[in-house]
């Protein structure tokens, strides 16, 4: 399914064109500044093409709310898209009556639905067992209803550069991270990692220059110059083992990263790409979302240290003070449960959730806590909220800007 939104278009609408920054592509050492450090600004010189950078302290703030949904989105379908990677199909839950109206079949393995630069598109990211065969399903979020799959090697997720010129699909039973056309997914070049076993996640600096990706089975993180298509360094965390979800604070410089094996948070200073603190969270840290004010990180804790997880495990939600990196409260799963990823509702009212282990949804209000459990198939994965405030997206499950 071809995208007809031209990233002119894209560009006119977001009003980009002001002054671009040089670009240093001198590698960096764990633990050492880069080349060319970011200096203190009022404004952030992104890489070209890419939306300005509206508030320099907050990343977030064209994400705030409903009053910030772009007008790509309108007309589309409220709903909430839940890819089940043993059940190889979608299931769609309409948020206003916790219901799943719809399943539809998709190729082997879907790990996450992933909202497109442009906003129009909802990708299915089908890896299947082989990692040679993949697939993305597009979705239509005007009807809610798949198109013909993309043949794509290993797409186990995927992001977009700011600036929309890329897809990133993480190729990850190959070390490797395809940049692609963001409309036709035609293969434009790939960045090698050998050292990053299980690379997966991800998450971009302020200035889109630089991403950090997580190496799920090796203990590391990845930084990726994503303007070269260079890997920049590699950087060893101090212990835990199994690194999986990764984001921005509101910043832009600042990285937090779930590690399942350490039951909580890194804090990584992305510039100088080194670690920097630690929160523990709870059981099998593994998702990471920040609210709509971006005040707050929610913090999915699995339950488990295991890949496949035993059902009703000891799953919960920390709620992490983004400006004192504490831990405010916890929301524990009712009789069990198996947080995985997902995102917040358009109003910041309900975090939903997966339910890995336990073939089920959680929409959770962020206000209390309480928790709603929604039987989907099985075993969920990288569910979508959609449609979300913000001008683009840099992909996964909908991290917007």
């Amino acid at each position: 399914m071809r995208l007809k939104t031209s990233l002119l278009a894209a560009c006119a609408l977001f009003g980009v064109g002001h002054a671009q920054a040089q670009q240093s592509t001198a590698p960096t050492v764990a633990g050492q500044a880069p080349a060319t450090a970011q200096p203190a600004a009022t404004t952030v010189q992104t890489i070209p093409g890419m939306p300005p950078v509206v508030d320099p302290a907050n990343i977030y703030s064209e994400a705030s709310g409903p009053d910030k949904m772009s007008p790509a989105v309108a007309g589309q379908l409220n709903r909430v898209y839940v890819p089940n990677l043993r059940g190889n199909s979608v299931s769609v839950i309409d948020p206003s009556t916790f219901k799943v109206v719809d399943t539809f079949p998709v190729g082997r393995s879907p790990q996450h639905v992933v909202p497109s630069w442009d906003l129009k598109t909802l990708w299915t990211t089908n890896n299947s067992e082989e990692r040679t065969d993949g697939s993305l399903t597009p979705i239509d979020p005007m009807t809610g209803k798949p198109g013909k799959a993309v043949p794509v090697d290993d797409p186990y997720n995927m992001y977009f550069t700011p600036d929309g010129q890329n897809a990133i699909v993480v190729a990850e039973a190959h070390h490797r991270l395809d940049f692609r056309d963001p409309h036709t997914m035609a293969l434009k070049g790939s960045v090698e990692a050998p050292r990053c076993a299980g690379i997966n996640h991800a998450a971009f600096s302020a200035d889109g220059r630089y991403a950090l990706f997580t190496c799920e089975f090796g203990r590391y993180l990845a930084k990726v110059d994503t303007v070269n298509r260079q890997l920049l360094g590699m950087l060893k965390l101090s212990k835990g083992g199994m690194p999986q979800d990764v984001l921005a604070a509101p910043d832009g410089h600042k990285f937090y990263v779930a590690d399942m094996h350490a039951d909580g948070v890194f804090i990584i200073d992305g510039d100088q790409f080194k670690e920097t603190g630690f929160i523990p969270t709870g059981l099998g840290t593994h998702g990471l979302y920040p609210s709509r004010d971006a005040k707050l990180l929610y913090v999915a804790n699995r339950g488990s240290h295991m890949i496949h997880g035993p059902r009703h495990s000891k799953g919960s939600v920390a709620v992490v003070d983004f400006a004192t990196d504490k831990v405010l409260k916890t929301w524990p799963i009712p009789g069990g449960g198996s947080p995985d990823m997902g995102n917040v509702s358009a109003d910041g009212s309900m975090l939903w959730l997966s339910g890995r282990f336990d073939d089920e949804v959680y929409a959770i209000n962020t206000q209390t806590g309480a928790v709603k459990k929604i039987r989907v198939g099985y075993e969920p994965h990288g569910l979508t909220v959609w449609p979300q405030p913000g001008r683009y997206s840099i992909g996964h499950t909908g991290i917007m800007h």
